[in-house]
């Protein structure tokens, strides 16, 4: 590797009029022009400790076509504060080859050993008792395609566990929310919750790319997670002999309605008891990551954050 890199800065340490050089995986990028008509770039940079604005203001023309989304670039610029939040100006820039760098210095993962994160899964889903569930569900965590892909896919593009691992932590993360919730409320179903908890996402694996890019599959544009989860059960169903059609369509529906609502995303919305669980813990547990996540990396001085657009709000750092 070239040792060049060690002078390069990260994301994180990027402050406010500060000269920056660094090697930056371009995770956006958008062509447009100013109100007098001239053309600028705005990019989204990253590398494995966040992500940063960007905009090329001159020569435009002359170094956008240099680089793509997905590439891997050298830059020189400058950091300035813009509406709160620290950018780069670039005035210069070149594409890097991949085989000359490290592809894991541009890609954010959890902080967490993966294999810890399936091992602690697996002892989550091992309080399964019914014995269609817990067939189904090794049929998934024993084959080691599926569990490859699955503990390296990213949960979300943007919003909530969106690094590598991401769906792996996630996913945990509901299934011992899951565990605390039928503690408590003996009335659901322990095992088709806890089951429900580990299926719900399976769908992401085919949704997002797992490499540098992190962008949507063709699949997961043209069809989303919750449509592929559904066709990954079926075809595991179909290896677990006489399961219950009963249970097939309670499955179905907690993959189908855990999003809750339709403009979420959800084809159907939650109709019993375990459904409108899933719904709340999948989001409670994506809000935590993501809002807690957006309040961490936020720039802004004082006690308030930039503004979240997403949820229309500023948020209190305290």
């Amino acid at each position: 590797m070239n040792t060049r890199e060690d002078s390069f800065v990260h994301v994180k340490d990027i402050k406010d009029g500060q000269r920056v050089k660094g090697l930056f995986l371009v995770k956006e990028k958008r062509v447009s022009r100013t109100r007098n008509g001239k053309p600028f770039v705005a990019m989204i940079l990253a590398d494995n400790t966040g992500r940063i604005d960007a905009k090329i203001w001159d020569n435009a023309n002359g170094l956008s076509p240099l680089f793509e989304e997905g590439d891997i670039i050298e830059v020189a610029g400058i950091a300035n504060l813009y509406k709160g939040q620290v950018q780069l100006s670039i005035p210069w820039l070149k594409r890097v080859p991949e085989e000359e760098i490290d592809p894991l210095m541009f890609v954010e993962s959890t902080s967490t050993d993966p294999a810890i994160l399936v091992s602690d899964l697996k002892d989550c889903l091992s309080v399964i008792k019914n014995v269609h569930l817990a067939e189904l569900v090794r049929a998934f965590t024993d084959d080691p395609l599926f569990m490859d892909r699955f503990k390296k896919a990213p949960a979300a593009k943007k919003f909530h566990h969106n690094y590598l691992g991401g769906l792996l932590e996630h996913t945990l993360s509901v299934c011992r929310l899951a565990l605390m919730i039928t503690s408590h409320y003996p009335e659901l179903d322990h095992d088709l919750l806890i089951a429900a908890a580990f299926l719900h996402d399976i769908g992401k694996i085919r949704e997002l790319d797992a490499g540098l890019g992190g962008d949507y599959t063709d699949e997961g544009r043209l069809i989303g997670h919750i449509v592929s989860g559904i066709s990954m059960l079926d075809e595991r169903i179909s290896l677990v002999d006489d399961f219950p059609v009963d249970l097939t369509l309670k499955l179905k529906h907690l993959i189908l309605s855990h999003h809750g609502q339709v403009e979420f995303g959800s084809p159907k919305r939650p109709k019993f008891l375990e459904a409108f669980a899933l719904n709340l813990i999948d989001d409670l547990d994506a809000k935590i990551n993501g809002l807690g996540r957006f309040i961490k990396k936020d720039q802004h001085e004082g006690s308030w954050t930039d503004f979240n657009r997403l949820f229309g709000r500023y948020l209190y750092k305290d």
